[in-house]
């Protein structure tokens, strides 16, 4: 389904019947990643997948994407579908836009769940590497697509999961240049919204990977104390719904319902 929306257009797909449950993708992906999830939630719920700005079959609005663009956009669609009381799953950058959602419109929500993602907000190395991430990207796109995604996986998975890991390159090579650096500049500026894990009344969720390579366990864990988030840890990296594909699908099943 298309949505037009501020001279551009924003892709979303709406499956099956049922309480409301949003995903969000993460950067370089699109929604596509959820293909083997959603088989798993339809029969006992609607499930909405959008392409966030920039990526998939959504187009640019800007050479910036800030997560609260990306929320903005979310909020079109979930406002087109009538959707009230629904819940929010977003990986890695589509956790950021959920958490932005959450601080901006947390009327609708009924639950959350972060998925390898962070309430924290860049620090001044991550900022670094995110301009460095954009001069690359600037100077060979594909490459730096290539290997970002190899280094999303634990390394240990890296040969076990290599017919998956082609099959995500080939999905992200589809995001267009504008979209890559626009999320990787919405990205670096986005604030701290660890009150939203603190002062929210619904409920949320924190998947972790042991072995992330992109985001550190311990810090994960840490921002989680005196909270009412619950915590699963799988033993692998970034990639959840790929490594842990049997495992993520229980865990989410087991949180929607």
């Amino acid at each position: 389904m298309i949505l037009e929306y501020k001279g551009s257009q924003i892709f979303f797909t709406d499956e099956g019947q049922g309480d409301a449950v949003v995903l969000l993708h993460g950067f370089l992906e699109n929604s596509t990643m959820w293909q083997s999830l959603i088989p798993h939630l339809i029969p006992t719920h609607r499930i909405v997948s959008i392409d966030l700005l920039g990526h998939g079959q959504t187009g640019c609005i800007g050479y910036i994407h800030t997560m609260e663009d990306m929320a903005e956009a979310v909020k079109a669609v979930t406002d087109k579908l009538h959707l009230k009381n629904f819940m929010l799953i977003g990986h890695s950058m589509g956790g950021y836009v959920a958490l932005a959602f959450a601080e901006n419109y947390n009327v609708d929500l009924k639950g959350l769940c972060l998925m390898n993602s962070t309430a924290l907000e860049d620090n001044d190395d991550r900022k670094v590497n995110r301009d460095r991430a954009i001069e690359a990207v600037k100077k060979n796109y594909k490459t730096f697509v290539n290997i970002s995604i190899t280094n999303l996986f634990a390394p240990d998975n890296r040969e076990r999961f290599a017919k998956e890991i082609e099959l995500v390159k080939q999905e992200a090579l589809k995001t267009p240049v504008q979209g890559i650096i626009a999320a990787l500049e919405g990205m670096k500026i986005r604030p701290n919204r660890e009150f939203v894990l603190l002062h929210t009344p619904f409920k949320k969720l924190m998947i972790l990977g042991r072995k992330d390579p992109v985001l550190e366990y311990n810090t994960l864990i840490n921002q989680s104390y005196d909270t009412s988030v619950e915590i699963v840890v799988f033993p692998d990296g970034h990639m959840s719904h790929i490594e842990n594909k049997t495992e993520l699908a229980y865990k989410i099943k087991h949180f929607i319902e």
